[in-house]
C-alpha cells in the first residue's frame, strides 16, 4: 500500500519577512530591467505630455467656454481628471509586461524558485505604481507650464495618493488578463475595450450634465468619474466626500475580488 506525500504550497512555508524580502528583490530586478530598457518608460514620459497638450489646446477653448472660464478655466478642470486617467491607462502596462514575462520564460524560472508566488505579483504592482508616479510628476510639470495653478499642495498629494490606491486595485484586473490571455497584444486589445468607455464615459474631460440620460447613469457608477471628481475637489476645491468614498469602495472591492483570482490563476497556469 503506497502513500502519497503532499507537500505544502511554497507560500505556506515562507514567513512574512521572507515574502517582503522576495518582493524587494523582485522590485530591484524589475527596476534594473527598466534601466536596461529605457524605452519602456516612453509611455510614462510622453503620454502625459501628449494628452495635456491635446486636450488643453485642441478642446480647451470650446469646452472651457462652455464651462464659463475659457481655456484657463478648462486647465483647472481637466488636469485633476488626467491624474485619474493616468492611474487607469498606465495600469494596463502591468498586464502586458506580465504576459511578455510568461512568453519569454522568465515566469517559469520564478515559479521554479522557492519564493512566494504573491511576491512576483506585488513586485510588478509596486514598479508600475512607481511608473505611474513618474508620469504624474511629468503631467504636473507640463500642467504648470500650460497654466495650471497649484493652490493646495496637501490636496494635490492626497489626489495622487487616491489615484495610486485605485491604480493598485485595477492592476489586479490587468494581472489576471496578463496570465489568462496568450500574448501581450491580446492584453492590450482587451485593455482598450475596458479603458475606452471608462475614460470617455466619465467626467475626466468634460462635465456630465450635458450627456444623454443613459450615459449619465453610466457615469454615476463609473469609478473614474468618482476619482476625477474627488481629485478635482481636493486640488481646486469642491465636493470631495462622495467621490472619495466611491473610489475607495471600488478599490477595496476590486482588490478583494481580483487579487485572489490573479494569484490563483498565476499559481495554476501551466
Amino acid at each position: 500500500m503506497s502513500t502519497v506525500t503532499r507537500h505544502a504550497p511554497v507560500d505556506a512555508r515562507i514567513p512574512l519577512r521572507g515574502h517582503l524580502r522576495h518582493t524587494g528583490a523582485l522590485i530591484r530586478r524589475n527596476l534594473l530591467w527598466i534601466r536596461q530598457d529605457p524605452e519602456s518608460m516612453f509611455d510614462a514620459l510622453l503620454m502625459p505630455v501628449a494628452f495635456t497638450l491635446l486636450f488643453v489646446y485642441v478642446f480647451g477653448g470650446s469646452i472651457g467656454k462652455a464651462l464659463g472660464g475659457g481655456q484657463d478655466g478648462y486647465v483647472q478642470y481637466v488636469i485633476p481628471g488626467m491624474i485619474a486617467m493616468m492611474s487607469m491607462t498606465l495600469s494596463q502596462g502591468v498586464g502586458t509586461g506580465f504576459s511578455q514575462d510568461f512568453n519569454s520564460g522568465v515566469m517559469d524560472r520564478f515559479r521554479s524558485l522557492p519564493i512566494g508566488r504573491g511576491s512576483v505579483l506585488f513586485a510588478k504592482i509596486a514598479v508600475e505604481l512607481a511608473r505611474m508616479l513618474f508620469a504624474t510628476t511629468v503631467l504636473m510639470v507640463v500642467a504648470v507650464l500650460v497654466g495650471f495653478r497649484i493652490t493646495n499642495w496637501p490636496g494635490l498629494f492626497a489626489a495622487v495618493g487616491l489615484s495610486a490606491v485605485f491604480a493598485s486595485s485595477i492592476m489586479w484586473v490587468f494581472l489576471t488578463l496578463g496570465v489568462t490571455l496568450k500574448n501581450a497584444q491580446s492584453v492590450q486589445a482587451m485593455g482598450f475595450l475596458v479603458l475606452f468607455p471608462l475614460q470617455f464615459g466619465s467626467s475626466i474631460f468634460a462635465p456630465t450634465a450635458s450627456m444623454p440620460g443613459w450615459l449619465q447613469a453610466f457615469t454615476d457608477y463609473n469609478p473614474l468619474s468618482a476619482l476625477a471628481d474627488a481629485a478635482r475637489g481636493l486640488m481646486v476645491g469642491g465636493p470631495v466626500a462622495h467621490g472619495l468614498w466611491v473610489t475607495l469602495g471600488w478599490s477595496v472591492a476590486l482588490t478583494a475580488v481580483m487579487a485572489p483570482v490573479a494569484i490563483r490563476v498565476y499559481r495554476t497556469r501551466t
